[in-house]
C-alpha cells in the first residue's frame, strides 16, 4: 500500500493551492500584497486558520514582531506561515528557536541573513521539489535544498550553512505534520465504527 504525503494547500495556510492557479511561497505572497502594503488580523486568520487570541499570543511572547498600526507586512505574514508549518510537530519555544538560529532578533533585520519572505520561499520551493520528484520520504532533502540555494549570496561567513540546515528542520517539520494530518484521515476513514456497533466493540 503506497501513500504520497503531499498537501493541496498552500504551505502555512488554509488555502487551496489549485484556486490561487498553483501559487506558492513568494508568488503567493505577492498576491496578497498586490494591491496594499499591509493585512489585517482578520485577513491574516482567514489565511492561516489561525485563531485571533493564538496570534496575540504569539505577539505576546515575541515569535512575531509587532505590527505597524494593525497591519501586517509581507515579512509578518511569511514568518507566521513558517510558524504554521511547523507547529504541528514542534513546540512554539523551540519554533521560535530554529527562526532565531536562522535570523536572529525577531525585532530587527540588523542581524537577519535573509528576508522572511524568501526564507518562506525557498521551504516553499523545496517542498515544491520533494513533492515533484515523487519522493514520500525525505530523501532528497539534502539534494533540494542545494538546488534552491544555489542563487542565495552570503551576507556574512557561514550563513549559507546555517540557512540549509535551518530549511532542512522546517521542511522535515512540515512534512510531519502532513504525515500526522494524514495518520487523522486515515483513523477517520478505517476507525470510524458506527454508534450502533460500538457497544459490541470490546
Amino acid at each position: 500500500m503506497g501513500y504520497e504525503i503531499v498537501s493541496k494547500t498552500i504551505p502555512g495556510t488554509v488555502l487551496d493551492r489549485s484556486k490561487m492557479n498553483g501559487a506558492d511561497g513568494i508568488e503567493f505572497l505577492d498576491k496578497v500584497f498586490f494591491i496594499t502594503d499591509g493585512v489585517m488580523l482578520t485577513q491574516i486568520r482567514e489565511i492561516t486558520g489561525i485563531d485571533g487570541t493564538t496570534l496575540q499570543n504569539w505577539l505576546k511572547r515575541g515569535w512575531v514582531a509587532n505590527p505597524c498600526h494593525k497591519l501586517y507586512s509581507k515579512e509578518h505574514l511569511a514568518r507566521i506561515l513558517l510558524i504554521n508549518m511547523m507547529r504541528d510537530t514542534m513546540q512554539l519555544g523551540r519554533i521560535a528557536m530554529v527562526l532565531q538560529f536562522i535570523n536572529g532578533d525577531v525585532d530587527t533585520v540588523e542581524d537577519d541573513i535573509i528576508p522572511e519572505s524568501r526564507l518562506y520561499d525557498y521551504a516553499c520551493r523545496v517542498v515544491a521539489m520533494l513533492a515533484d520528484a515523487g519522493s514520500a520520504g525525505l530523501n532528497d532533502l539534502d539534494s533540494a535544498i542545494n538546488k534552491v540555494l544555489v542563487e542565495y549570496e552570503e551576507k556574512v561567513s557561514g550563513a549559507r550553512r546555517r540557512l540549509a540546515q535551518g530549511l532542512a528542520i522546517i521542511v522535515t517539520a512540515y512534512y510531519g505534520s502532513l504525515v500526522k494530518h494524514q495518520t487523522d484521515a486515515m483513523i477517520d476513514e478505517y476507525c470510524n465504527v458506527p454508534k450502533a456497533a460500538k457497544r459490541f466493540v470490546r
